[in-house]
């Protein structure tokens, strides 16, 4: 249970071989002067496909499988541990304190590290929360080694999308006439570097969506969340800041969006309203009714028929 939820906490916040599918491989590469581990499935000779995990600081790989299986008939499948999370931080701490332009520049490195690697000129990048943060900063910058930017859960206007939150969570605290509630979510404040103010609205969150952090869980994730605010929390304030609105209103690659309808946490509204206004040379949006922030997941089978047959076939 205590795995569960902090996996669940912090994702709602993230060789010249032939490889067999379902049969992961796993590389160490140096990028950013830090070891740091790929894993990768599929066969070299097919188009790479790029995973951007959320968080930040929340592996996906030993989930990968959930969303990837049939995607490995089609593109190497390649997950990544960006520094201080998973099987690179098992191998090494970040030798520099963490930023959000350290993070942009490992991900444009270790875009060129695969391409060059596997002999490709492009490969398709997916991001999903705290991922699309550094995505987008691909597609803006570096759309030439990109044949589509896909974005899940998008970080668009963090600022807006918690504010909304705060609003309906404090809304529901007075209507059920929850004081602990109401007292916990009056503290918060936004923008905030404060770790507390991010646990009381991803902990009412959750009870909102039906998943409560049972009472002898709820030490647990706080001391968790300190402990991940001592390393992210500057960088997770700096990429909340941004305002893609302004800062980003053309990317001169493909771009898809995956959106939850029922995503509270990156708004599926603000996400919506941004994609309408983004200039693209091919865009298009889709949208699940049932699914919320980890629509990666919780549609995956149909995700995976979409990239495949509505993105990778374009290419064709």
């Amino acid at each position: 249970m205590k795995s569960r939820i902090l996996i669940l906490f912090i994702t709602l916040l993230f060789s010249n071989n032939l490889f067999a599918q379902s049969q992961p491989g796993y590389d160490t590469l140096m990028v950013g002067n830090i070891k740091q581990v790929i894993s990768y499935s599929g066969n070299k000779d097919l188009p790479i496909i790029l995973f951007l995990h959320g968080g930040p600081g929340s592996s996906r790989m030993k989930q990968a499988e959930i969303f990837s299986d049939i995607l490995q008939k089609k593109f190497l499948v390649v997950q990544w541990d960006q520094r201080e999370t998973g099987r690179t931080l098992e191998l090494n701490k970040s030798s520099v304190p963490i930023t959000l332009k350290l993070m942009e520049n490992d991900t444009y490195e270790l875009i060129k590290l695969l391409l060059n690697k596997f002999n490709h000129k492009k490969l398709y990048l997916v991001g999903e929360s705290w991922g699309t943060v550094l995505g987008f900063k691909m597609a803006e910058k570096h759309p030439e080694l990109l044949n589509a930017y896909i974005a899940f859960s998008p970080v668009i206007n963090q600022t807006k999308s918690e504010q909304i939150l705060l609003e309906k969570l404090k809304l529901d605290a007075k209507e059920k006439g929850n004081i602990i509630a109401q007292k916990e979510l009056n503290t918060v404040k936004i923008p905030s570097n404060n770790y507390e103010h991010l646990y009381y609205s991803r902990k009412w969150m959750f009870s909102y969506d039906g998943h409560p952090f049972a009472d002898k869980d709820t030490t647990v994730v706080k001391q968790y969340v300190e402990d991940w605010s001592k390393t992210w929390m500057p960088t997770w304030s700096e990429a909340i800041g941004q305002n893609l609105f302004v800062q980003l209103p053309k990317i001169n690659c493909p771009v898809y969006f995956f959106l939850g309808e029922k995503d509270l946490q990156t708004n599926f509204n603000v996400a919506k309203d941004y994609f309408k206004i983004l200039k693209a040379p091919e865009k298009n949006i889709f949208l699940f009714k049932n699914a919320g922030h980890s629509v990666l997941t919780e549609e995956a089978k149909r995700v995976q028929e979409i990239i495949i047959e509505e993105i990778l076939k374009k290419d064709d």
